[in-house]
């Protein structure tokens, strides 16, 4: 029944001020292991990048040699979206750039090259829920935010190319 409630999910923004926190990456310490799930980076807030997968050592790589990456951050845990099927947390946020224009991602991998429609429903219905986040929140701050599902780091070049 919580998988049908994302259908008809809507979000809005309450009040009139917003609120953001400038310690987004001072307080969290970074931690991992060089020879197994972490690789040096020139493009992010810290020395290196943490991954969780082979995809997303993937993705990572991309970013690092990818000239219209400008940032990216892999989304520390306490990044959360809220969904009626539980907090969502959206893996890359990634600012690319090319002949001048920014855009700003928040990049989440399909968890492999089988893609979208072999993740858990539960999974599918976050990832719906904070595409929905991301396409109110673009619209209501007017940015260019987007949210794009992808299983290696070609694909998100692909698509961002395509979409600038």
């Amino acid at each position: 029944m919580r998988l049908h409630i994302v259908d008809g999910i809507v979000y809005k923004k309450i009040g009139e001020n917003e609120y953001y926190s400038q310690e987004l990456f001072e307080n969290e310490e970074l931690s991992g292991y060089l020879k197994s799930n972490m690789i040096e980076s020139s493009k992010s807030p810290f020395e290196f990048t943490i991954y969780d997968s082979l995809v997303e050592k993937d993705l990572s790589r991309e970013f690092e040699k990818n000239n219209n990456v400008k940032v990216y951050t892999k989304l520390p845990d306490w990044f959360k979206i809220e969904t009626p099927l539980g907090n969502y947390n959206p893996d890359w946020a990634v600012l690319f750039e090319i002949e001048g224009k920014e855009q700003l991602y928040f990049v989440v991998e399909s968890k492999g090259s089988l893609g979208y429609d072999f993740l858990r429903p539960s999974e599918q219905g976050k990832i719906d829920c904070g595409k929905k986040h991301f396409e109110i929140l673009a619209k209501e701050s007017n940015t260019n935010i987007k949210m794009e599902l992808v299983s290696n780091g070609d694909e998100f070049v692909n698509i961002a190319l395509s979409k600038i």
